[in-house]
């Protein structure tokens, strides 16, 4: 068994369309989901997010649409994005981030599209993962320090976005990755031949200021 964690924020719908795709994995991959704060992981390596750029946010709400309708999945975006997706990280941290919560939760904000930084978004995430007292759980110490280690260790695990698997010191970042990433598995000398030992530590020719 091939033990994996997925990193993912309920932010990214990039990471709803990924997590549909889980029954085709190999059954020998145990994955582990693990909540982890986008928005802080962009932060650490000072990037932006997706929809932060106008003319790239339009395409990617473009492109989950049709992707999840290639994929013949229920998906509606939110009447509002992005949203604040910590309530929803720290419910599912508290309930227990395995992989059926963290579909449960998904599926209502992508598959019935609520908006869950809302007050009735919360009160449904919290029914969804059998929490009474959404909002108490949620100030939870316990809970909130949980979900600043997993965004600690996601940074030092080399995430940069999500969602991303990480194999073996590997980082695998989003659903164009995942042929990639199922060749590793194959064969998990993949990246020590050659020529991806030199392009993997090629020097830079030039930078920019950020």
């Amino acid at each position: 068994m091939t033990k994996a964690k997925w990193y993912f924020d309920f932010i990214s719908p990039f990471a709803y369309l990924q997590f549909a795709r889980f029954p085709q994995l190999p059954n020998n991959l145990e994955i582990t989901p693990v909540p982890a704060v986008f928005g802080a992981i962009l932060q650490h390596w000072g990037q932006l997010g997706p929809a932060e750029i106008p003319p790239k946010r339009r395409f990617v709400y473009r492109f989950f649409q049709w992707n999840a309708d290639q994929l013949g999945i229920p998906f509606t975006m939110p009447p509002m994005h992005p949203f604040n997706p910590i309530p929803a990280l720290r419910l599912c941290t508290a309930a227990g981030a395995g992989i059926e919560n963290t579909r449960a939760v998904f599926d209502l904000i992508y598959g019935k599209g609520i908006q869950p930084d809302s007050p009735e978004g919360i009160r449904l995430i919290g029914g969804a993962l059998n929490i009474p007292h959404p909002e108490s759980a949620m100030q939870d110490p316990v809970v909130k320090d949980t979900l600043r280690a997993n965004t600690a260790q996601a940074t030092s695990d080399g995430v940069f976005g999500v969602p991303s698997f990480v194999i073996d010191g590997e980082v695998f970042w989003g659903g164009d990755s995942t042929g990639m990433m199922l060749d590793f598995l194959e064969n998990p000398t993949l990246f020590e031949a050659p020529e991806m030992k030199r392009i993997s530590n090629m020097e830079m020719g030039l930078t920019r200021k950020k």
